[in-house]
């Protein structure tokens, strides 16, 4: 059971006193999902992440969390764009089941509700070994 938030990330990297051409680049960065349901712990992020980072499939703050991935990565984030949840489908199902448990958590009447409203169309089921 895998998945990964992906982005699409642009960061900056220190000059230290010399130049660089260019002084940016960008790269796909993958946020891997812990299991659904499980209380956060020592992971980067929680199984929760969609909810409190995501609507409608983009970001919904965007400064936070590129000022918490620039912490991660030791680099300055400029910019960051939400692109797809690649989960396998023991995740999705899991995550499904999960969601279920307490809709009103998530305000919503179904678990394809909730899927839509934070993620949008950005759901990519994949082989476990593609996550």
């Amino acid at each position: 059971m895998k998945a990964a938030y992906t982005f699409s990330a642009v960061f900056r990297v220190p000059a230290g006193g010399t130049s660089l051409d260019p002084d940016r680049f960008e790269t796909t960065l993958r946020l891997f999902a812990p299991p659904p349901g499980v209380e956060p712990g020592p992971e980067r992020i929680d199984w929760l992440f969609f909810r409190d980072r995501l609507w409608h499939g983009d970001i919904g703050d965007e400064a936070p969390l590129r000022e918490r991935v620039s912490e991660w990565l030791g680099v300055e984030v400029v910019s960051l764009s939400f692109s797809e949840l690649r989960a396998d489908e023991a995740y999705l199902d899991a995550l499904r089941e999960e969601i279920g448990r307490d809709l009103s958590r998530f305000n919503a009447d179904s678990t394809d509700q909730v899927l839509h409203q934070y993620l949008g169309s950005s759901v990519h089921v994949v082989d476990a070994d593609a996550v």
